[in-house]
């Protein structure tokens, strides 16, 4: 069985091991491949691998052997899954890998956000400290997270992960599900969208990107927030809409943004959010701690070998 890997680097890019895929078949691993590379990459190929790189109707059709296509990621949408789906060709993701490392990075930049404790280190090490005539100092609002309010947009195994995380701090939990039931836990009630909005002293995003939710951070909306209240993005760039979110940011609207997605990645490098007011922006690495591309990899593993027992797992299409 031959297996190709389109684009393996971001996975791994040098500190886990491709064995496991070795052992089922003859495998090839590119670190790169742009969308034009495909078919000639993809050749003979029964298995096709991809984490970013698109493939198509046009390439689908050009690869007589194809039999698997598998994604190294949760998201799928870079993979034509009708045109696989007309071939017989299951599309395979990976649902759950990075539950933990994501909930890990949402509390990451909500502490950042309330605290700065990154600035105030760098002040130090500059030697304010030293030069400050009180035993103390700080430069922004020192922020306590009990008794504020979450709001989370997205109640699937990463927000309700969240949703344990906020608890622990002693918050309150809001959440807008579709179908209008609230969550079985203590602390945790659903609400309406624009009510979450307007009740929550930070929102963190954790929906899908469909067209339902494309932007649903609107200008209105973040009309509805408080001053003093943050958003966080670990989910998809394109959920904000990020000229909104720019004008909400340097007009004093909203206190802050902790954004680990943008709508275009990578962006441009004059992205005007670059310079918005206590705007933080992390390079989509929520995913990425050791053991969530590990758990990642190995899950890899085991739908190739599910497929070539026979029994596909994970499959979208």
């Amino acid at each position: 069985m031959k297996i190709v890997v389109l684009d393996g680097y971001a996975l791994n890019p040098g500190d886990l091991s491709w064995d496991g895929l070795a052992d089922l078949g003859d495998l090839t691993v590119h670190e790169h491949s742009t969308a034009d590379q495909v078919i000639e990459r993809a050749a003979g190929a029964e298995v096709l691998l991809t984490n970013k790189c698109p493939v198509g109707a046009e390439q689908i059709a050009q690869l007589p052997d194809l039999r698997y296509i598998g994604v190294l990621a949760t998201g799928f949408n870079i993979v034509d899954v009708e045109a696989a789906r007309s071939r017989d060709i299951p599309v395979v993701n990976v649902p759950t890998y990075g539950t933990s490392s994501v909930a890990q990075m949402v509390f990451a930049h909500i502490l950042h956000l309330t605290q700065n404790v990154g600035h105030h280190a760098t002040t130090v090490s500059e030697g304010r400290w030293a030069a400050n005539r009180d035993f103390c100092y700080w430069d922004t609002s020192q922020v306590e997270l009990e008794n504020l309010v979450l709001g989370i947009i997205g109640f699937g195994r990463i927000g309700r992960r969240v949703s344990e995380l906020a608890l622990a701090f002693g918050m309150s939990v809001v959440t807008a599900t579709r179908d209008g039931r609230a969550p079985d836990a203590t602390g945790i009630r659903n609400v309406d969208l624009d009510e979450l909005f307007s009740l929550s002293d930070i929102i963190s995003l954790h929906c899908p990107l469909t067209p339902q939710t494309e932007g649903i951070v609107s200008a209105q909306r973040l009309s509805l927030m408080k001053s003093t209240a943050f958003l966080v993005n670990t989910s998809r760039g394109p959920l904000i809409d990020e000229g909104a979110l720019l004008s909400a940011l340097n007009d004093g609207r909203i206190a802050g943004a902790g954004l680990d997605v943008l709508a275009i990645e990578p962006p441009k490098a004059n992205h005007p959010l670059y310079g918005a007011k206590n705007c933080f922006i992390t390079p989509h690495i929520a995913w990425a701690t050791g053991a969530a591309r590990t758990r990642l990899l190995d899950t890899v593993v085991d739908n190739v070998r599910a497929f070539a027992a026979g029994t596909p797992q994970n499959v979208v299409n």
